[in-house]
């Protein structure tokens, strides 16, 4: 079975570090996540980093344990699923942060999975659902980054 792939991406008013440091906060996550509801690093892991792992829950109640396989700030971060959804057989999923000018970063999500049956039927279905949340994470990312980095207006 091969895998599915696809990949989003979107341009944020910041440099790579800052946009590297803010996706990789759990602390801040769920403040511009909106496809999360919950987002917590375990087994005693303190920051992300290679090796770390993390428990995300998404707003349909489906969670996945994951560890970070790359992390390489502020260029990229890789992570893959360790323990998930029964519907995933394989689950991986990459941040890459390119320059693109000064103080503007392309952001670059991209998910490759496999899934087992039946929910292989449902391939197009899935990967259609997926495009449109990792769409909508990337612009509430944008949208947050850009407001912090607004100055506050004075009357």
């Amino acid at each position: 079975m091969e895998s599915i792939k696809f990949t989003a991406s979107i341009e944020v008013n910041c440099n790579p570090e800052v946009a590297f440091d803010y996706t990789q906060d759990y602390k801040q996550r769920l403040s511009w996540d909106t496809f999360l509801k919950k987002a917590d690093l375990i087994e005693g892991a303190t920051k992300a980093e290679k090796g770390a792992k993390a428990y995300c829950v998404a707003t349909n109640g489906l969670g996945m344990v994951t560890e970070y396989v790359t992390f390489n700030r502020p260029k990229a971060t890789a992570i893959k699923m360790t323990k998930g959804p029964f519907m995933f057989k394989s689950f991986l999923g990459s941040w890459t942060f390119r320059e693109l000018k000064p103080n503007s970063t392309e952001v670059i999500f991209l998910y490759s999975f496999k899934l087992r049956f039946p929910f292989n039927l449902l391939k197009g279905s899935i990967k259609k659902i997926l495009e449109s949340n990792v769409k909508q994470r990337l612009i509430d990312l944008k949208t947050n980054i850009e407001l912090k980095a607004r100055p506050a207006n004075k009357m």
